[in-house]
């Protein structure tokens, strides 16, 4: 299998206190080892700037808040359901920030158009649950780095599980979904974009 791709999105911004850092890891890197599988999207490319769309007019970065289409293949036929984390672990927040959470994604979907994250979105499943981005809303935010703190990194992240559910609660944040992920999880395949406001 391919290795896990490393997708790079800047940080959607809130919080004035960023660490860039050229050398940003994935945040799952130190989550348990396993196998890795095909993810793409027709809207960013691995390792290069996010489009203007996925930078956040929310946070005044001039953008639509339009999260990524994504499209993902060879993950385990065991997989009950999927997990799509966004994170930029350039901000100072311990787990980084994040700008889109969305749980209990049927096994059967492996698809989504852009802008499925937005509020109230009609384009994922009815079993899915958006959690409270960092941005405060159960929905994608896009990137939004303060102005010269260099380039921010965001790694979008979906995970196979091997559960139908997390049962987790509609207001869990980034930390508590990682508990939960560490021991659920079958397989994770990640791509990275960044972004940066001089």
């Amino acid at each position: 299998m391919k290795t896990m791709a490393h997708f790079v999105m800047t940080g959607m911004l809130m919080h004035s206190a960023y660490a860039a850092n050229s050398q940003t890891a994935n945040p799952y890197d130190k989550h348990p080892k396993v196998p890795t599988f095909n993810l793409s999207s027709t809207d960013l490319k691995n390792g290069e700037q996010l489009g203007k769309a996925q930078m956040s007019g929310i946070f005044g970065a001039g953008g639509q808040d339009l999260s990524p289409q994504l499209s993902w293949s060879g993950f385990p036929p065991t997989t009950k359901s999927f997990v799509i984390t966004i994170i930029d672990p350039d901000a100072t927040k311990a787990n980084g920030f994040a700008h889109w959470l969305v749980v209990d994604i049927p096994a059967r979907f492996s698809n989504f158009p852009s802008g499925a994250g937005a509020l109230n979105s009609k384009n994922l499943p009815k079993e899915a649950i958006q959690l409270p981005s960092d941005g405060g809303r159960p929905q994608f935010v896009g990137a939004a780095p303060p102005p010269g703190s260099g380039k921010h990194h965001y790694f979008i992240t979906v995970f196979a599980l091997d559960v139908p559910s997390l049962g987790i609660s509609k207001t869990a944040n980034v930390a508590e979904l990682n508990v939960r992920l560490a021991s659920r999880t079958l397989a994770r395949a990640s791509i990275m974009g960044w972004a940066e406001r001089r």
